[in-house]
């Protein structure tokens, strides 16, 4: 009981999903006695589910996080986990397997409401006592709770995406680990100077085209739509992979991966026309502006937005309903380049 209310209290004692992660798989694995645990994301991409590992800890061994918020491949099939998939179509509670070898295998889905993002694997060399699979379900219970905690301190409270506060944490650890892949040259590898093609990450500012002008001729109520409307179309034209924003007001930030500046434009691009086409109910046609730039571990987070701002003003005032794109204007020579200032400070 003790060693319990232990990792009860460490797993409600964070205020970052990594910990949490890490406090509930550790608390499994010494209490179930398991021979390995895994926090496993699932990830919907166009209608099939992916399942790819988040984090895990292997009996003897230290838990670790084993994913990032911008791992590019969505995962396996969840087809590749019939047990799973059977559970998560039925909305189970729990999924059990017992393969050749006598490994036993329990899967416990985190539902919030009818969705699961997240699931529990717990692998253990013999059967599940009714009592491990107590103790087990008092664990996930307080994980699931404080996981939507923390999921709703993250969000915005109109649209439900993820808010400035989360965006700010999110770019820096980006950076964090931006700096870290960078420093390391492996054995036989030539100095790095740059990330590969398949590192590039870029950001983008959304803005809302005359919006004062849709809560002053519509109300309020119909504004508060169209930016519900706005977010659903941000979230659906992006990928799974790409974290969405709403940044206050009528502004939006995207943080998205692309190989190249071309493919990236073309993602961007999607949005705007998907936004350009759309009908919103009484108000008719809404149109966005969008500014972006490529993200660069040397340059500090107030400089990366300050960039994708300016890029974001030049297609305000260059007509509207544009995407511009900083690096191009300032070499096309539209916009000057604004000195680095390392003095100031990211809120």
């Amino acid at each position: 009981m003790d060693s319990l209310l232990k990792h009860m209290v460490d797993m409600t004692g964070h205020r970052d999903h990594t910990m949490l992660d890490i406090s509930v798989i550790s608390a499994v694995q010494e209490l179930a006695r398991a021979d390995q645990v895994r926090v496993l994301t699932l990830a919907t991409v166009r209608g099939q589910i992916f399942v790819r590992p988040r984090a895990e800890i292997v009996a003897g061994e230290a838990a670790r996080m084993v994913d990032t918020s911008y791992q590019h491949h969505p995962g396996e099939p969840v087809a590749l986990y019939p047990a799973l998939a059977s559970c998560i179509a039925r909305h189970e509670s729990s999924a059990e397997l017992a393969n050749e070898a006598g490994e036993h295998t329990l899967w416990l889905p985190i539902w919030l409401g009818d969705k699961a993002d997240t699931c529990l694997e717990i692998v253990n060399p013999t059967p599940y006592t009714s009592e491990t699979i107590h103790v087990i379900g008092a664990i996930v219970s307080v994980y699931r709770n404080f996981q939507n905690l923390l999921d709703y301190s993250e969000r915005d409270s109109l649209t439900g995406l993820l808010n400035r506060k989360t965006f700010d944490d999110q770019l820096s650890k980006m950076l964090a680990a931006c700096t870290d892949q960078d420093s390391v040259t492996l054995p036989g590898e030539p100095e790095r100077r740059h990330h590969s093609e398949e590192e590039k990450q870029w950001l983008a500012v959304v803005d809302v085209d005359h919006f004062k002008h849709v809560n002053d001729r519509f109300g309020h109520l119909y504004g508060d739509e169209v930016l519900i409307l706005i977010a659903n179309l941000l979230t659906s034209s992006f990928r799974a992979q790409d974290r969405v924003f709403r940044f206050g007001g009528e502004e939006f930030v995207v943080l998205l991966r692309s190989a190249t500046l071309d493919n990236a434009k073309k993602i961007i691009e999607r949005f705007r026309m998907n936004v350009a086409a759309h009908d919103f109910p009484q108000v008719g046609k809404v149109t966005v502006s969008v500014g972006f730039v490529s993200i660069s571990a040397l340059e500090p987070p107030v400089i990366i937005l300050g960039h994708a701002d300016q890029a974001l003003y030049y297609a305000k005032s260059h007509g509207r309903n544009l995407v511009c794109h900083y690096d191009e204007l300032v070499s096309g020579g539209q916009l000057q380049a604004i000195e680095s200032n390392d003095t100031a400070e990211f809120f």
